[in-house]
Parts: C-alpha cells; structure tokens; sequence
C-alpha cells in the first residue's frame, strides 16, 4: 500500500448485527486514512446490498447462504453456491488487490476470507457474539486475529490470535450524556415519572409486545411510563392498545430514530441479547432485563444474555415466561432503588468504549506487519 491509501476488504453481512459493525470499522479507518479505498463483500438478495451503499460504500455480491437445518431443495444447491462463491472471490482479490480483509461473521464473510487466507492476505475476523458463529470458528484456524467482544472465547478460537475488542456501535446511539431533558421532550413524557424502554431488535418481538399489551394497566398502575418499540409487523395492533394509555405516558413507535433520546429518557430497559443491542446497553449503563430470541442460531442470544447475568449485570427472563413474568420483574426491579443500582454499575464495568477504532487499529498494524 502507499503509506496513506491503504486498500481494505469488509466481508459480512445477512443482519445488522454482522453489517453495521463492519461499516462502523470502516469509518474508524477512514477517519485515519481519508484517502483509504474499500471494497465491501456481502450476499446478494441480503440487506448489506442496501445498507452499505446508503452508508456511502461500494458492494459486491456472492451467491451465497446458509444451509437450512432441515432438509430442503435449497440445501442442493449449497455445494454450488460455496464454488461460485470462492471463484467470484478469487476475481474479486484479483482486481481490488487488497492490503487486509476483514470479517464480521455472516455468510459472505466465509468465502471471502477462505480466498485471503489462501493468498496470503493478511486477514482480521470480529466475533460480536459470547459463542462464536460456525463460520467464523472454521475461518480462526487461518485468519491473522481475532477480535471479541466476550472473555472467555479461548474455548473457540486460539488464544495468541485472540484481542478482547468490544463490539463497534454507532456512536450517535450511545451519547446521552445531557440529553435526558431533551428525551422526554422529544418523547412528550413526563421527566418526573421512571420510564421503561422495551425494543425488541429492528422487526420487533411478538412475544415482549404480548407481554407489555397484556399488562399496560400494570405498568400505568405502577405510575411508570412507557416508551414502546413494536417493530414494523404488530405495530398496527400494539397502537390500537396503547392509544387508551397515551395521556398516561404509553407511547408506542413503530421504530425509533432517536436511540440515544430513548436511552437517555430510560430507567430501565427492556430487549433482545443480540450482540450489538447488548453492546449499546453496556455502554448505556441502565438496568435490563433480557429476553432472548429462542430460535437464534446457536442459541446465541442465550449465551450473550448469560454472560451478563454472570456478573450480576442483567436479569434475563425466557420467551415461554415472558407473558406472565416480564411486566412484574421489570416494575420490582424498578421499585428497588438499590438492585437498579446495583445492575447499572455492573453493566457500566462490562463496557468497552471505541470498539471499532480498537479493530481498525489492529487491521492497520497487518499491514504494517
């Protein structure tokens, strides 16, 4: 590379948990080397194709996916898909000629970083998750480094290859230092009430949204407010259910724009385990309760979720027990000014602040090697 215009690869992609992290890497670059080329790598038909091109940069597809656990006509095809995705790869290195590849987990990432590895590029994954993917514990046998948001993940991958790095959020979510005036004007609340945040990842959660609309009475019982994130496919009936409760201070969105207003103007929060969710909760320093998504693969969520409450940071609460425990736990835990405490400080010693400068600094550094 020439000293200022390193040439750089991100691979990954098929959730916002594997795509944001790999657009929030890119960026701690460029903020390094503005004159930095980058090519990203993700599958076609997944949202990456999308989001990284309205994120400012250039993608290419493989013809690549998952197996399906069952079997299924599209687990034919599977062998094809691998081949034609090494070989767009293979093209792919050919012509960008990158210094380093990096992988955030995902299907593409597989692929890609499998052509690097073999070409001697050098190359760096990122393991968002307490138990790692399949694809990024077949990729750690060849890649450079390692970087983990988890202690502890000795047990996948090898421990000299291994940077305890954090997760990359995006910056904007996590500042709210200040803001919590403007949150609950924003969110036209009461600022002398305790409010709970309740997300459930980017599509929503039926199974937290069933829980909160079974028991918003409680919630208004209990003088608590409520700034709800329904996702887009039960918004229409959480709304409907919410709208008797809106003087009271339930407020239900469809999505929320402004995170770091909700997470300033949150008491208590309660969401999924993804990576990236518990990352910004770390950061976030509020009591959580946490519901795992059960179909998760490698049941992840779980794990994430564990190794929180390992360290008294978090209360986790099962999809099947959420209907009659969730609304109950959050409201005591709330009236308990020194459990919410407790859990605040503990979460707050988990955080790890600017995760993707930290893996931008150590894909520099294999170059450099």
């Amino acid at each position: 590379m020439s000293s200022q215009s390193p040439k750089i690869i991100l691979s990954g992609g098929g959730t916002g948990g594997h795509i944001y992290p790999a657009i929030a890497i890119a960026n701690a670059i460029k903020a390094k080397y503005p004159n930095a080329e980058f090519l990203f790598v993700g599958a076609k038909g997944k949202m990456e194709m999308e989001k990284v091109p309205e994120a400012g940069y250039k993608i290419e597809g493989l013809w690549i996916s998952g197996l399906q656990r069952k079997l299924t006509l599209k687990n034919l095809s599977f062998p094809l898909k691998v081949i034609s995705s090494l070989l767009k790869a293979k093209s792919i290195l050919r012509n960008f000629k990158p210094d380093v590849v990096i992988g955030t987990g995902g299907f593409a990432s597989g692929p890609m970083l499998k052509q690097a590895s073999s070409n001697k590029i050098p190359t760096l994954i990122q393991e968002q998750n307490s138990y790692a993917g399949i694809t990024n514990k077949l990729l750690a046998k060849t890649v450079n480094k390692v970087c983990v948001a988890y202690e502890g993940m000795e047990k996948f991958f090898p421990k000299d290859k291994i940077v305890l790095t954090g997760n990359p959020v995006r910056n904007e979510v996590v500042e709210i230092e200040g803001k919590r005036e403007q949150a609950f004007e924003f969110f036209g609340l009461n600022p002398n009430k305790k409010t709970i945040l309740v997300v459930g990842g980017s599509l929503g959660s039926l199974s937290i949204n069933n829980a909160i609309k079974g028991k918003l009475q409680n919630i208004i019982d209990a003088d608590v407010q409520l700034i709800w994130q329904t996702g887009k496919t039960t918004f229409a009936e959480m709304d409907v259910a919410a709208k008797p409760f809106t003087e009271k201070g339930v407020k239900a969105h469809q999505f929320i724009n402004r995170m770091d207003l909700a997470y300033a103007a949150a008491d208590m929060v309660i969401s999924r385990a993804g990576a990236i969710a518990v990352s910004e909760l770390c950061l976030v320093g509020k009591p959580i309760i946490l519901v795992p998504l059960p179909h998760a693969a490698e049941d992840h969520q779980r794990k994430n979720a564990e190794a929180l409450v390992n360290h008294n940071a978090a209360v986790i609460i099962t999809d099947k027990e959420a209907n009659q425990t969730l609304v109950e736990k959050a409201l005591e835990i709330l009236s308990n000014e020194n459990q919410s405490k407790k859990l605040a400080e503990n979460i707050l010693r988990l955080a790890i602040k600017d995760s993707a400068e930290i893996i931008a600094n150590e894909a520099l550094k294999l170059i450099k090697k």
